[in-house]
């Protein structure tokens, strides 16, 4: 598969368990892998393979597909569940190395693979120990300020993270920049004296692909 990837000739990304392994030292917790491409790519992917004799399927429109051969198989992710994070050019071009059978193969960034983890946080999926990790070992790799642009609007779900990841490690704390958690926090108190919602919004992002 890796190899069948670079002949591609269309940008990709390796995420998910892989990339979280890659940067923190700790085991994949499955043996897929998660491939992130940006949404206009994806059905030129599944083709390519397709014409390979790998079994294709779109689980998901609006986020994600999967190539399978036997008992393997790779998830083609491209989007959020609920489309708030696609893959774009900004990730592409962050995008670090790894070694892969001799191979060179892109793999998403440190900052780009928290932003596609930081909503898993439901019932049946939590991520924040992937994303506690990812700070401790990649802490000063983070670009924070694209981070935070990404979580403009979600800015209470970074600080739950940082604060989680303050309690884990209370000798890391001053890792995290100064400025950030004075704007998190100042945020929250902004927030604390505004008139709240009126309409429960139950369409908020709750899971993120991995």
């Amino acid at each position: 598969m890796p190899r069948l990837a670079r002949r591609l000739g269309h940008p990709f990304l390796l995420g998910g368990s892989f990339a979280v392994s890659t940067y923190t030292g700790l085991r994949p917790r499955t043996k897929d892998l998660d491939v992130f491409c940006k949404p206009g790519d994806y059905p030129r992917i599944l083709t390519y393979f397709r014409a390979r004799d790998f079994a294709i399927e779109v689980e998901d429109e609006r986020w994600i597909a999967k190539i399978k051969r036997g008992d393997y198989f790779v998830d083609v992710i491209f989007n959020s569940t609920t489309a708030v994070a696609p893959v774009t050019d900004q990730w592409l071009a962050g995008a670090r190395a790894t070694q892969i059978d001799e191979r060179t193969i892109p793999i998403m960034s440190p900052t780009e693979l928290i932003w596609s983890k930081v909503f898993l946080q439901d019932r049946n999926r939590y991520d924040g120990a992937d994303i506690a990790h990812l700070l401790l070992k990649q802490c000063e790799e983070i670009e924070w300020q694209r981070l935070l642009s990404y979580l403009d609007q979600y800015w209470e779900v970074l600080l739950i993270h940082l604060i989680n990841f303050r309690f884990i490690y209370p000798t890391e704390r001053k890792r995290i920049p100064y400025w950030l958690m004075d704007e998190l926090t100042g945020a929250a108190c902004d927030e604390s004296q505004a008139a709240g919602p009126n309409h429960k919004d139950l369409s908020r992002p709750a899971v993120l692909a991995q």
